[in-house]
């Protein structure tokens, strides 16, 4: 018996990375998942993987339309949907004073807007299914300041505060949202990049499926009395620095 069996999630930015790992844990708990993104190639060949409980659909987290679209292929196809997971986002780095103004109204569009546009969309499906979960991931970056990083931080930042208000708004409809917090994660948009872990406590990077994990725990009944909290999953960084390992 999963801990899933009987629920219905969308996943955006659910073709790689966080949101795949999301999909496929949901799916071996029992539940049925529609996941979106806009790399519908990775999406397909997601769906040919993992088989009839999962449902690709093309998904820009920046067009309302595309979001309900979505919604009614949960509700077409598995019949109701119970829970949302705004897992979609982008990062770009620059200096603040050289930071494109193009770049800071994309990032905040697709990171903190597209949040937004997922909850409006999923809240009155969710309401019909008698309640549900939604779970936004924001990042340690919701939780403190990185340089080189002002849009997405912002972005983040948003994620977070947004989360409680929508915890306050829709809680007498049944529906818990909370945020997720990940550290550095081993995904394709980390892909690349060098990362220093000597101060962190667990002294590695985290891995998709850790992540998955706490998605199950928000996604379930057993995190019933759970709304409006924040999950920092970041093996301690923001705790505070350790001494890096002896050489």
């Amino acid at each position: 018996m999963g801990r899933l069996d009987g629920k219905v999630a969308l996943v955006s930015g659910g073709a790689r990375g966080i949101g795949a790992a999301i999909a496929e844990r949901f799916l071996a708990e029992g539940a049925k998942v529609v996941a979106g993104d806009v790399l519908d190639e990775d999406g397909r060949q997601l769906a040919g993987t993992l088989g009839a409980g999962l449902r690709y659909v093309h998904l820009d987290v920046t067009k309302p339309a595309d979001w309900d679209a979505a919604v009614a292929a949960a509700e077409t196809d598995f019949g109701s949907l119970s829970i949302l997971v705004n897992n979609a986002g982008i990062v770009t780095f620059g200096r603040i004073d050289e930071y494109p103004q193009e770049q800071w109204a994309r990032i905040i569009d697709v990171n903190l807007t597209g949040v937004f546009n997922g909850i409006k969309a999923a809240a009155p499906a969710l309401t019909r299914a008698g309640g549900g979960a939604i779970i936004n991931v924001s990042s340690i970056a919701g939780l403190r300041g990185y340089e080189q990083l002002s849009g997405y931080t912002a972005s983040k930042y948003g994620v977070r505060g947004l989360t409680k208000s929508a915890a306050l708004d829709l809680g007498s409809s049944g529906i818990r949202v909370n945020s997720v917090h990940p550290g550095v994660i081993e995904t394709p948009m980390t892909a690349g990049m060098t990362f220093d872990t000597g101060h962190v406590p667990l002294h590695r990077t985290g891995q998709p499926p850790e992540i998955a994990a706490l998605a199950v725990y928000l996604a379930a009944d057993e995190s019933s009395f759970v709304t409006g909290a924040e999950f920092v999953i970041d093996g301690g960084e923001t705790a505070g620095t350790v001494a890096p390992p002896a050489p």
